[in-house]
């Protein structure tokens, strides 16, 4: 659905209606009603249903320059009431801010594309719970598998209204169903564990949870027996499980808000070759069916799809209204928000297009290097774009994959990293953020 529930829709225009008779300038209110449903299933037997709804809304008011919110999830008549004059009296005792306000009116959307975001078919308890069931099920069918951590499905649906002062009023609903399975291969000191997973807006474009099972535990078999090696600098390769990390990093470092305040490795580089030719990076909120795609941004900015970066060259920041207006700039359409706070800017679908050469062939001359398929740990600086993540994966000798390898940290500069960086042309959509398999040159592998 890509209009607004009716009953939000008025209530939160009694609230923006009622903040303005109170006092206020301007004011958006914005409602998120959520219902979520999951099944988990372990060894067999069925270990957990859950069943969840909410509703939660925000009220945003401005007095001048100064800024207040309230939210709340009573959604009685009685509990709103109050709700305009309490913000309205916040914001006139809140600090001026000077970048604060409603988007632009002529940039507010004026009509909402269908992107195809809400599956009208709800399923069954008894579905989710076969669908946990059979993919738990081809994972310990695997030869090798020893345990299990279980197999889950899950469905969401989510409906979202705003409403501003500048007369804008827009919603639109989202489903979302999910199953994945977590296995555990080996035993006594020698068990090592991996993961699969799919989502998807609509159960038809789900994947099977016997494929997912099945990859689940070939995944876990392929890890047996790792082993070390020595410290060395070496070609990495991130497989698509990894490398969208590689492509958040850099959208955290292009987000506006980090701009503004001078705390990104990239604060500098606007317009800069930032990859090499061969990388272009495009978000697109617009995509059907996309996991992480709206019709509008959370001020109501017409928004659009946007290449990031241009064979290579940075070409825009990530931009909400507050943060455009400290960089003297218009919105690019990237709001977020919830319910009790400002919005900042965030990315859609974000996706790091396709190269021309396949894994293998990236893969074909590499005398040594290591094939990424985990993460752990979170050290990444924004502010230097230094970067050291503990990983795990695969050996990789004379062009081919050779044994699977364990205990690493893999270590460079995000600025280095991505001029160093080449796509491979295996790129499909599977998450919000997606990326094919990357190689990046000169990295240190740091082992035993």
């Amino acid at each position: 659905m890509n209009s607004p529930d009716p009953a939000a829709a008025e209530r939160l225009a009694r609230l923006v209606n009622a903040a303005l008779t109170a006092g206020a300038d301007a004011a958006d209110a914005i409602e998120f009603k959520t219902t979520s449903v999951g099944v988990s299933f372990r060894l067999g037997k069925l270990e957990d249903v859950q069943r969840s709804e909410s509703e939660d809304l925000g009220l945003r008011v401005f007095v001048g320059r100064r800024v207040a919110f309230v939210s709340s999830t009573d959604l009685s008549g009685d509990a709103l009431a109050g709700l305009p004059g309490r913000a309205v009296a916040m914001a006139r005792l809140a600090p001026e801010d000077k970048f604060a306000g409603l988007a632009p009116k002529n940039m507010l959307a004026k009509s909402f594309p269908d992107l195809e975001l809400d599956d009208p078919e709800e399923p069954s308890t008894v579905l989710l719970v076969e669908r946990a069931r059979e993919a738990e099920g081809a994972a310990m069918a695997v030869p090798g598998v020893t345990n299990s951590e279980g197999g889950s499905a899950d469905y969401g649906r989510s409906m979202v209204t705003l409403v501003t002062s500048e007369a804008f009023t827009g919603g639109y609903s989202t489903t979302s169903r999910s199953v994945s399975a977590s296995v555990i291969a080996g035993d006594g000191t020698e068990m090592e564990r991996d993961y699969d997973y799919s989502q998807a807006r609509f159960g038809a474009d789900l994947e099977s949870a016997a494929e997912v099972g099945g990859r689940a535990g070939e995944r876990a078999v392929r890890r047996l027996n790792p082993r070390k090696v020595k410290t060395q600098s070496v070609p990495v390769f991130f497989d698509p499980r990894v490398s969208s990390s590689l492509i958040s990093h850099f959208a955290g470092a292009i987000s506006g808000a980090a701009i503004a305040r001078g705390v990104s490795f990239l604060k500098d580089r606007m317009s800069e070759a930032v990859f090499s030719k061969a990388v272009t990076i495009i978000d697109d909120p617009h995509r059907k069916r996309g996991l992480r795609s709206k019709p509008f941004d959370g001020e109501g900015v017409a928004n659009r799809r946007t290449v990031l970066i241009d064979q290579g060259r940075l070409t825009t920041w990530l931009l909400d209204s507050a943060s455009a207006r400290q960089l003297g700039l218009q919105t690019t359409g990237h709001a977020s928000r919830g319910t009790g706070g400002p919005p900042s800017p965030a990315s859609t679908n974000l996706y790091m297009a396709a190269g021309e050469l396949t894994p293998a062939d990236l893969m074909a001359d590499v005398r040594e290097g290591l094939y990424v398929t985990e993460l752990i740990g979170m050290g990444v600086n924004g502010v230097t774009g230094d970067y050291s993540r503990g990983a795990a994966g695969f050996w990789i000798e004379n062009g081919q994959i050779a044994y699977p390898v364990s205990e690493i940290t893999i270590a460079g500069n995000l600025k280095n990293m991505y001029r160093e960086l080449t796509p491979a042309a295996d790129l499909v959509f599977r998450y919000g953020i997606d990326a094919p398999t990357l190689r990046i040159d000169g990295m240190t592998v740091a082992g035993a």
